[in-house]
């Protein structure tokens, strides 16, 4: 077979990829999004640093309060990412009137989405909450936290999808400045409302939800102005008008999924989160802090799984699969070291993060315990991120993820960890261990499909 050019990266005779030119085109799509998840990352954890020397109950608050933005977020990544399995391969294919249309069906969708969230926060937030947990402190709080933060959850809507669907273009560097600009208003906002600097009264809470909805503001105002001036994928009135049949049945057959995928996987964690939000305010504080250190360690994994889904998507596009492939073949052996040193930052930050953190010494020691857990955690998260969300989606193979997910978390982790704390009230520390184990069980299937080669499918017209 002749070598074969296509984009940055080539295959030889063998089959086998020019590794430097794959590592390039690899780390010039990584490098960005791991910076826009540490963005994303830093803004949560300045709610998190902040609110925390604020006090238990009003950290507690808002990560339970954000834990419906949480589920929000992950129906806009399930349609942005349905998007992507059909941008990624159009853009391949060289389409771009079809990418324009795909957008348009994506957005009109996620505006619905967003609308209803923050009609549900605003005109219901205590109902919310109470979801969560039933210490009425925290309640109070959490309701004031989404009250402010719900018209945010509408500028969300049409920006995180914009971006997230110009990422699947190789367009990564917008969303970059975007984030950025984003956590610099929101630190320098948290601190002048929170702590009530510059003459700005104290307002706690309130405060962190003010800053995020300016900062979210910002984040509309700067993507707008992109979206106007982009002439390369432009975003036209007559398509959010327009039913687009074909390409809407096209888009919920390899979207559907994605978005049920990410909708149930979303409820589960938001399941796991009532599970322990019932175990006390200590472990719901030990928690949030948690859950920010894991999604700190993972920046690069999560790019890596972007990038997999980019590259794969758009070489299958292209009509050359052995090329898509190979690719696949070597973002597995990236994501293991990926996984690895995720797995040792965690390790070398936990007794720094234990002793910064204002928490009581039950709540110490909780957090001292998930950490030590999430280091295996992401190591096994990692690899069947890139797997799932990166490999199988740029292969048009979303059904498989569905059912993967959805059976290990509410099947496995959700069941007996339920079952673990309200049946057979087990110790704490067990019931955070069960469920925890979704991704062990995940991790020997995910390779069964891998190794099988169904996941290489051109999904293009």
């Amino acid at each position: 077979m002749a070598t074969q050019e296509k984009g940055s990266t080539s295959i030889q005779l063998n089959n086998k990829l020019d590794n430097k030119a794959f590592y390039k085109s690899v780390f010039a799509l990584v490098l960005p999004m791991a910076l826009q998840n540490l963005i994303n990352v830093g803004v949560q954890s300045a709610d998190v640093v902040m609110l925390g020397l604020v006090g238990e109950e009003v950290l507690s608050a808002s990560s339970l309060a954000g834990q419906v933005q949480f589920v929000m977020m992950l129906l806009f990544f399930g349609l942005a990412s349905g998007a992507s399995v059909l941008t990624a391969q159009y853009w391949g294919k060289g389409d771009v009137r079809t990418i324009e249309k795909v957008m348009a069906i994506t957005l009109r969708m996620s505006m619905v989405v967003a609308v209803l969230f923050a009609l549900a926060a605003f005109f219901l937030p205590q109902q919310l909450m109470r979801i969560f947990t039933n210490e009425d402190i925290v309640i109070y709080e959490g309701v004031k936290y989404l009250r402010i933060v719900a018209v945010s959850y509408i500028f969300m809507g049409f920006t995180n999808l914009y971006l997230m669907i110009m990422r699947s273009l190789e367009k990564v560097m917008l969303a970059t400045a975007v984030y950025l600009v984003a956590l610099v208003m929101n630190v320098v906002l948290n601190a002048v409302f929170i702590f009530g600097m510059l003459g700005a009264p104290a307002m706690g809470i309130e405060g962190a939800a003010l800053a995020t909805t300016l900062a979210r503001v910002a984040e509309l105002v700067i993507v707008a102005i992109y979206a106007a001036r982009n002439q390369v994928v432009r975003l036209r009135l007559k398509d959010f008008l327009a039913k687009h049949t074909l390409l809407f049945r096209d888009f919920m057959r390899y979207g559907g999924p994605t978005i049920l995928n990410e909708l149930f996987w979303g409820l589960g964690i938001a399941t796991n989160a009532v599970i322990i939000g019932h175990l006390g305010a200590s472990v719901v504080a030990a928690n949030s802090v948690t859950s920010v250190t894991r999604q700190l360690a993972m920046v690069v994994s999560f790019g890596v799984a972007n990038a997999a889904a980019i590259l794969i998507g758009k070489a299958i596009g292209g009509g050359d699969t052995p090329r898509a492939e190979a690719i696949g073949g070597k973002m597995m052996k990236l994501s293991a070291i990926t996984g690895l040193c995720a797995a040792a930052l965690i390790l070398i930050i936990r007794p720094f993060v234990v002793m910064m953190m204002n928490l009581t010494p039950v709540a110490e020691d909780y957090l001292g315990y998930q950490l030590l857990l999430m280091s295996a955690y992401v190591f096994l998260q990692t690899m069947t991120t890139t797997m799932v969300v990166g490999i199988f989606r740029g292969g048009g193979g979303t059904r498989f993820g569905l059912i993967l997910d959805v059976g290990a978390l509410w099947g496995f982790s959700i069941l007996f960890g339920a079952l673990a704390a309200f049946v057979f009230n087990w110790p704490v520390k067990v019931v955070l261990l069960i469920i925890l184990l979704d991704e062990v069980v995940k991790v020997p299937i995910c390779l069964w499909r891998y190794r099988s080669r169904r996941w290489l499918n051109n999904v293009t017209r």
